[in-house]
């Protein structure tokens, strides 16, 4: 399980973001995304940037996803979402930290995993064809 921090300037640029995390990079959203502050990320946006973070970016979401950091380096660098995307990997003195204040961050809303919808979907279609198949309604 990989930690990724999505910085975003807007809610429309997060929202397209994650999207874009599921669909083009193929990684899994874990639960559901949530709001950190940029104090509570500011030191490891610093470390991997290399460089002050920028002061225009409004909104923080830290995301688990499925896949291991390994794979979702790999996966993101293929992408180009509107937003700054931050693998978090295990080897980060903060990883620990933003793990267990996971659980207390509050939900970021207007986000809706489009893989749960279709794996749902297909389980439907699925079970609607073999009623169809043995005369069930």
């Amino acid at each position: 399980m990989a930690l990724i921090l999505v910085r975003a300037m807007n809610k429309n640029k997060a929202l397209n973001g994650l999207a874009d995390l599921e669909r083009h990079a193929n990684l899994t959203i874990e639960g559901k995304p949530k709001t950190i502050s940029s104090e509570a990320v500011y030191d490891v946006t610093r470390r991997v940037l290399k460089q002050k973070p920028r002061d225009d970016i409004t909104l923080n979401i830290l995301v688990k996803v499925k896949e291991d950091t390994t794979k979702s380096i790999v996966n993101l660098r293929k992408i180009h979402p509107p937003v700054h995307v931050i693998v978090i990997s295990e080897e980060y003195p903060e990883y620990e930290d933003l793990m267990n204040q996971y659980n207390n961050l509050k939900v970021f809303k207007g986000y809706y995993s489009s893989k749960t919808k279709s794996s749902n979907n297909n389980k439907n279609n699925k079970d609607n064809k073999e009623n169809k198949k043995y005369g069930k309604k």
